[in-house]
């Protein structure tokens, strides 16, 4: 801490000269091997500025609770006394973690509108990597274009970071502080004043001014963050400034341009056209990570020219270029004027898709579709998606339309990891495909940034009718020992009968349960024509069923299969009781399709025994379940569903009706009211925290009290503290003992004893009151009035870690008691102090919401021992 000290006051007295430079810059970093990165630091100072020559290095903290002095490899100088400075070194991280890799240099160049004595505070920037084996390695984005700019006074204003990244990740922009003292925002920080509105495009990193209102320099922060796969991975806080100035100038203009959509393979031309409304020359330049590609790189000649001027962009796109996300390009127009030069940006997107595969065939077979396609022409893909549907489904692809559109109904039959592939044989993961449908199928080439190609043509077939087709599995009779299913299928009639000339059976097999699997218990069906057969004393009522049925050929001794890709499972339903309500759950696995379902219900005495009560049909619906309100609890219902189904193809009758299984089920009050809405205050004075909640109209009725619950910190559990048992109540009062930093959660609670636990509520939370202050004079004279330096009154405070310097910067009083209780006497020769002003820096270890936290004070005492009469030590 002495080091601390002695370093402020340095700075206190040398930083006109020395420390007056910085102005914007960024962290990015790109992968090595490993948990080892390469972190790149580049600032943007003022040139003129002596401090530039004492920053051949600068402290990086890594956020694994290391630093080092990163070296300054290479000086830049731009126009306008803009310094760049690039400082590189490669450090490996302990392992897997989220990193805040922090760069703090003191300070910032002096007179920045929107930053209080910016000479004074300290500049900070900051970039958070994401160490993941589930993510993989990772890359920040390169931003191609530098934090600096120029403005004109009361016209828009628009600046691109033209951020491109190598991995192909997803960005996205937002405008937040710009970071000081500790890596925290800056006290007094305000965004740039504009007459209209100043905000960041969150998707292109557009940066709108418009319009600034005031000449200057000011400085705003821009967070840039990646994505993968919808998880974010990294972020960029970049530091920028902004030089507002007045003049008769204005900005250039690049006319419209639209977004773009390439094929792999195919090249993309378009002008680019920009005019200067004061006819001044213009210089036209291109930027983004597409002019940097080592194969067919994008090209964009830097034009100067008169207004109007058009330049030429080009690219030759290959398969290298494939990627999920879009590439930005920055077209830049600056004019060229004597007294300020102005810029315009215009963004365009560049979308690479990869062409669609070719010339895809199908061949059937009695269970499965083979499918055949071209060698795929962009040996990066990774591999194939193989789309199947059960009708044909017209479509052509869009412009930059990739995939295949989710409401088309085409479900994934199978990925395939490898790109030199060509065919495919579809049989439903080994289980058969479903006779009684044309099967379709699309392909895509997948990519291993997640990229998909446009997708293929259809092809379409019928399986050939060499086996049975299912089309009744109807529960007739419910019972654990004497249950019954009745069988119904079609005969098979597209199979080689001078292969196969009889004479034939049927072999039915059956499984518990809705799984096509571990079939058992044969059971012969003599002949071909007979195509049905009714399965006795079988537990129809805690189960499903599912059955093959597979048609035989007599070969001497021996029984050779000619089709049993035939499957089916009979209806199953459950009750899932409520409050005077019962959802009844269809659970249907069948090789057709249900297109309706028809509920029933009757009566039942409290023992559930089976009547002759004839049953209600009370409503058909559609999906897998239906709720059926109304009812007594405690009462018990019989339930049973008919469904009606269909094949895809005209040749199969239709409807197909089954019966479940029926239920004998009771309606109970399981369901807890629905969570209230919750809201904290705080009265500092009073240590207080107040709790208010409104709870929704409709669920009111059923609440008979409330339980308060708490916890005090952020993620520890709950301790139930309190119950309301007014239900009219919306309000309790409580006073934790150690900290107002609190979590609560209001649980509405039934008379049944129903409620949400607090584990799975929201929890509401409130930090603690900043307490702890210290005045900024006393008197130790021995009046008896303000003779000991201690704080205002306080609350849960644990310790402190104080020391006191005088202004050589040495330590004349120290002290962990948070009541210092300091006489005004140096701790080493107990002799008063000369009057005077002295400096304290102080740690506070808090009670807070997190937990005990340690927060740092600084400040200035004045002495006034002596009424003036001092004598010098």
């Amino acid at each position: 801490m002495k080091k601390t000290v002695l370093y402020i006051f340095f700075t206190f007295i040398v930083f006109n000269t020395w420390a007056t430079h910085n102005r914007a810059g960024e962290i990015t970093y790109t992968h090595v091997s490993g948990n080892t990165y390469r972190i790149t630091l580049i600032t943007y100072t003022y040139t003129p500025s002596a401090a530039n020559e004492t920053r051949n290095y600068l402290t990086m903290q890594w956020g694994d609770n290391t630093s080092s002095e990163i070296p300054r490899i290479d000086i830049q100088y731009l126009p306008d006394d803009i310094q760049k400075n690039t400082y590189v070194m490669n450090h490996t991280f302990p392992g897997a973690g989220v990193y805040q890799i922090v760069m703090t240099d003191p300070n910032r160049n002096r007179g920045i509108i929107n930053i209080p004595e910016s000479v004074t505070v300290k500049f900070t920037i900051k970039t958070t990597l994401k160490i993941d084996p589930d993510i993989g390695a990772n890359n920040t984005p390169v931003l191609l274009n530098p934090p600096v700019d120029k403005a004109a006074l009361n016209q828009i204003f628009i600046h691109n970071p033209n951020a491109y990244d190598p991995d192909g990740d997803s960005l996205s922009y937002k405008i937040t502080e710009c970071l000081g003292n500790n890596g925290l925002p800056i006290p007094g920080y305000t965004y740039p004043a504009a007459s209209n509105t100043l905000y960041v495009d969150a998707v292109t990193g557009d940066f709108v001014w418009d319009s600034p209102m005031q000449v200057g320099e000011y400085n705003v922060a821009m967070l840039i963050e990646e994505w993968r796969n919808g998880i974010k991975i990294g972020e960029i806080e970049r530091d920028m400034q902004i030089e507002v100035q007045e003049t008769d100038n204005h900005p250039p203009v690049i006319l419209n341009l639209p977004d773009y959509c390439v094929t792999a393979g195919d090249t993309l031309d378009f002008d680019v056209t920009a005019t200067d409304p004061d006819g001044d020359d213009i210089t036209l330049t291109a930027s983004g990570g597409i002019f940097n590609f080592s194969n067919s790189p994008a090209s964009f000649p830097d034009t100067t020219g008169a207004t109007p001027l058009t330049a030429l962009f080009h690219w030759e796109t290959v398969c290298d270029h494939v990627r999920k996300q879009p590439y930005n390009v920055l077209f830049r127009a600056e004019d060229i004027n004597p007294e300020v030069g102005l810029t315009a940006y215009k963004n365009v997107m560049i979308e690479v898709d990869a062409p669609a595969p070719q010339n895809l065939s199908a061949t059937p077979t009695p269970n499965s579709v083979i499918l055949n396609w071209d060698t795929y022409q962009c040996s990066n893909a990774t591999g194939f998606k193989v789309y199947r549907k059960n009708e044909p489904f017209s479509y052509t692809p869009a412009d930059c339309e990739t995939g295949i559109p989710a409401n088309s109904g085409y479900v994934i039959a199978g990925i395939i990891n490898n790109s030199g592939v060509t065919s495919f044989e579809d049989d439903f993961n080994g289980f058969g495909l479903p006779q009684g449908y044309n099967w379709c199928y699309r392909i895509t080439a997948i990519f291993a940034d997640g990229a998909e190609s446009y997708v293929s043509e259809e092809v379409c077939t019928e399986l050939i009718k060499a086996a049975p087709i299912i089309t009744e599995t109807n529960v007739s009779n419910t019972d654990e020992q004497n249950g019954s299913i009745h069988l119904t299928w079609m005969q098979p009639t597209e199979f080689d009968t001078g292969i196969y000339p009889g004479p034939y059976k049927y072999i039915i097999k059956s499984a518990d349960g809705q799984i096509w699997e571990n079939f058992s218990n044969p059971i012969d069906v003599p002949g071909i024509t007979d195509t049905t057969f009714i399965d006795t004393l079988i537990d129809s009522k805690t189960d499903a069923k599912s059955y093959e049925i597979g048609l035989y050929n007599q070969n001497g001794s021996d029984w050779d299969l000619i089709g049993s890709n035939s499957h089916s499972s009979s209806l199953f339903i459950e009750g899932i009781a409520g409050d005077k309500r019962m959802t009844i759950k269809v659970n249907d696995f069948t090789p057709w399709n249900n297109y309706l379902f028809v509920l029933y219900r009757k009566k039942s005495d409290s023992d559930c025994n089976p009547n002759a009560l004839p049953y209600d049909s009370i409503t058909s619906f559609f999906g897998n379940q239906y709720t059926d309100k109304g009812l007594s609890n405690d009462s018990n219902y019989w339930y049973k569903v008919k469904s009606y189904g269909q094949y895809g193809l005209n040749f199969i009758p239709k409807p197909l009706i089954n019966f479940s299984q029926e239920i004998c089920v009771s309606p109970q009050d399981t369901v807890p009211p629905c969570p209230v809405n919750l809201s904290l205050s705080t009265d500092c004075d009073l240590f207080q925290n107040y709790l208010d909640w409104t709870v929704d109209t409709e669920c009111a009725p059923d609440i008979d009290n409330f339980l308060i619950f708490y916890s005090d910190t952020i993620a520890g559990g709950f301790q139930l503290i309190d119950t309301v048992k007014d239900n009219t109540v919306r309000t309790y009062i409580h006073s934790p003992e150690e900290s107002l930093g609190a979590c609560y959660v209001v649980s509405a609670q039934d008379s049944a004893g129903n409620f949400i636990p607090p584990e799975d509520l929201v929890r509401v939370c409130i930090d603690n009151c900043e307490y702890y202050e210290l005045p900024n004079v006393f008197t130790p004279n021995g009046d008896g009035k303000n003779d000991i330096f201690k704080p205002f009154p306080y609350k849960f405070v644990e310790k402190i870690n104080m020391t006191i310097y005088n202004r050589w910067g040495n330590e004349v009083f120290k002290t962990e008691d948070p009541d210092i209780n300091w006489d005004g006497k140096d701790f080493q020769t107990h002799k008063p102090l000369s009057d005077g002003v002295y400096y304290y820096v102080c740690d506070v270890y808090e009670r807070r919401l997190s937990g005990l936290e340690v927060r740092n004070i600084a400040g200035l005492i004045r002495i006034f021992a002596n009424d003036g009469n001092t004598k010098k030590q």
